[in-house]
């Protein structure tokens, strides 16, 4: 027997059919075509072969008021498509936050179950590099270790790509830096990239230099010799981080996604709230 969230996913949708004007309108940011549509009676729910519906189309194209129209009219906000996704995926995989801000306010689930096919939402802004979506994501309650299949946590995804940015956004809400994927960390990642910065962050946060994963090898191995990522990783290995460093990340590993909530408000200097908040 189906799941409730299967026949909510899959058989509330109306009807499948090819794609409608409706559909089309969506894609191409159409609005006031969408509109006559949608008061001409027009389902706004019709799925494809492949179970997209208008929404997806809107959220993936980055129309957000196609997205409104649409959730107005009572598009169903966590549709999956045959894959899993959902319009909230799509959404942050386009880098549009008013779409993801519309689907939020209407109730999409942030942390929609996982399957070997779609990643969830947090993953799909960080592999396409969106830290706006990815602190919105964030503060709505995404699972910061959800893991996927193909890229690990969210925090493996944002380094494989090399998004500085998006790392940071979820370093700061209390990812766990040596988290690992058979064995592989963020730190792994961040050497095959070779950007000096990502791995100077990753390390600045606590990130292991000398963990190994299930090949053997430390981040330092997936380096070129001579590069820059190479010579970052070297300086670590041969200068120990300071005392000062280690207090901040263990203080800061001890509060974990609370860190910045309870920093803000110590009756310390602005200087040192500052240094622990790593502004």
């Amino acid at each position: 027997m189906d799941s409730p969230a299967v026949r909510a996913g899959f058989e509330d949708i109306g009807f499948w059919s090819e794609r409608t004007p409706v559909h089309e309108a969506a894609s191409l940011g159409q609005v006031e075509n969408l509109q006559v549509l949608v008061e001409s009676g027009a389902s706004v729910n019709a799925a494809t072969v492949d179970n997209m519906t208008p929404l997806h189309d809107a959220c993936i194209q980055n129309h957000p008021e196609c997205v409104r129209v649409l959730l107005n009219a009572g598009a169903q906000v966590d549709v999956r498509t045959i894959h899993g996704s959902t319009p909230l995926c799509h959404a942050c995989a386009s880098g549009s936050v008013e779409s993801v801000r519309l689907l939020l306010e209407h109730g999409a689930s942030v942390n929609p179950s996982l399957t070997a096919l779609t990643a969830s939402p947090l993953h799909e802004a960080c592999i396409q590099g969106n830290p706006e979506c990815v602190k919105l994501i964030i503060s709505n309650g995404a699972l910061l270790e959800a893991f996927d299949i193909h890229f690990g946590m969210p925090l493996h995804a944002a380094c494989s790509k090399a998004h500085l940015e998006c790392a940071l956004q979820l370093l700061n809400a209390g990812a766990r830096v040596n988290a690992t994927k058979f064995h592989e960390t963020a730190l792994h990642h961040a050497a095959r990239s070779g950007r000096t910065d990502l791995i100077e962050l990753l390390v600045e946060f606590g990130g292991d230099i000398n963990v190994r994963d299930n090949m053997g090898r430390k981040p330092i191995d997936y380096t070129l010799p001579g590069s820059s990522s190479h010579k970052c990783l070297q300086h670590y290995e041969s200068c120990p981080l300071s005392l000062k460093e280690l207090s901040r990340i263990t203080l800061r590993h001890g509060l974990g996604t609370r860190a910045l909530q309870v920093i803000t408000k110590l009756d310390i200097s602005q200087r040192i709230i500052s240094y622990l908040s790593y502004k």
